[in-house]
């Protein structure tokens, strides 16, 4: 098959700064396999990586590139937890969900660190990140997040208030900041390139260019692609905001969104180290958040908002530019070099939706802006379950999971509204 513009890398600084990765061959014909995995970005990797290592024959199934979706564009950043924190999830779902859950909270992050030292993986990895507060409110909230995440036993937390900001941050717009220490950030697209690199040094097989069409619920199960098939014991549906029409069973959970990500003209060392002291990631505290690193090359890597329903806007630079010159007004002299846009899946609740359908096709997806740290927990939890040890991927999948209101047609402009009332309580500060 031969491969479009469209099924090819994001033209992002991480596709023109990627390691070398071998083109791999599309599906012809078929195949059998312990467990097929559809999706080779974080959550597909990582569990047909953790299959791998249990000594299961793995076959992954690609429509486009290894990391082509989200997690080949994404921030780069490893951020602990959730997308909701824990004190909401026990509002909702019990102390025993939270308590599971909270158990769970950081591992995705030790995760990825054991990932890049186990297989010598090639991925910036830099420490540290943290949550800037935009006013006294989001002060005070990261106050009380510090003392949540302690109460489960995270102690890598320091709360920076007024001027101490600057040490991490060269910005005015900010009234006060809780570094994670224990964070980090990192060249996504190539720590999905050297899992997938290390997922076929196990004797896994990867397959790309290769969309499903269909899968057939059965025994084994049977996933159809244009041009073969294969036959499986167990399926993995891993392709997250990308699976549309492919598993129509649980779609009408989640909504694919975009965000737009730009990286500036390299700035120098020095005037780097001035923006960013501390080499640390930032995402500030807005609904609609602002989250930005730089890169080893010292470009600012900016990114921002979200579009709902995963359009892309006509000018991604014209988009961001005005963000990030809000918080670095020093920058209005620095060209963008690159711009480009992701899209990730929400569900409602912003928890991650894990599931089994017909007792063999299991799905993990719905990270909600969380993806880099949680899709790595997912494929270990994967793995876990398929080893019968379902109890923590049980904890997720008890998580009830509600359609969007409005249907497909609506949820777009009602999630909008939404937004629009989060938004103006942000500016007003309330």
């Amino acid at each position: 098959m031969t491969a479009t513009a469209a099924s090819e890398h994001a033209a992002s600084w991480y596709a023109a700064t990627a390691s070398p990765a071998p083109e791999r061959p599309a599906l012809a014909g078929e195949i059998d396999c312990d467990v097929c995995v559809v999706g080779a970005g974080f959550t597909g990797i990582s569990a047909a990586l953790h299959l791998a290592e249990q000594g299961r024959s793995v076959v992954v199934l690609e429509a486009a590139r290894v990391g082509y979706g989200a997690s080949g564009r994404n921030g780069g950043q490893i951020v602990n937890s959730y997308s909701r924190d824990m004190d909401v999830i026990e509002a909702r779902f019990g102390a025993e969900t939270a308590r599971a859950l909270g158990d769970m909270a950081f591992e995705g992050n030790r995760i990825i660190r054991d990932r890049v030292a186990r297989y010598a993986i090639d991925c910036d990895l830099r420490d540290g990140n943290l949550f800037a507060a935009c006013n006294a409110r989001q002060l005070a909230g990261l106050r009380e997040h510090r003392v949540l995440w302690e109460r489960y036993g995270y102690r890598e937390l320091e709360l920076l208030e007024g001027e101490a900001v600057k040490r991490e941050v060269g910005s005015d717009r900010y009234a006060g900041a809780l570094v994670d220490h224990g964070g980090g950030h990192l060249h996504p697209l190539n720590l999905v390139l050297g899992q997938a690199a290390a997922l076929e040094s196990l004797g896994g097989t990867i397959f790309e260019q290769t969309p499903v069409s269909a899968v057939e619920y059965d025994e084994p199960v049977v996933v159809r692609t244009a041009a073969g098939r294969v036959r499986a014991e167990r399926v993995v549906m891993a392709g997250n905001a990308y699976l549309r029409g492919v598993l129509p069973e649980i779609e009408g959970q989640s909504m694919p969104c975009g965000t737009q990500i730009v990286a500036t003209a390299p700035l120098g060392e020095g005037r780097a180290r001035e923006l960013l002291p501390g080499d640390k990631a930032v995402e500030d505290c807005n609904y609609l958040l602002d989250y930005y690193r730089l890169t080893r090359d010292n470009r600012l890597l900016y990114g921002g908002g979200v579009n709902y329903g995963g359009e892309d806007p006509a000018d991604i630079a014209g988009v961001i530019r005005p963000k990030l010159l809000k918080t670095f007004p020093q920058l209005a002299d620095v060209a963008i070099d690159y711009a480009w846009s992701g899209t990730f899946l929400m569900t409602l609740n912003r928890l991650p939706q894990f599931g089994v359908i017909n007792g063999n096709v299991y799905y993990a997806q719905g990270y909600s802006g969380h993806g880099v740290t949680c899709s790595h927990l997912a494929g270990k939890l994967i793995a876990e379950v398929m080893a019968g040890q379902g109890e923590r991927f049980d904890a997720f999948a008890g998580i009830p999971h509600l359609p969007f209101p409005g249907g497909w047609l609506l949820r777009v402009p009602l999630s909008a509204l939404g937004a629009w009332y989060y938004q103006a309580r942000d500016k007003l500060g309330i």
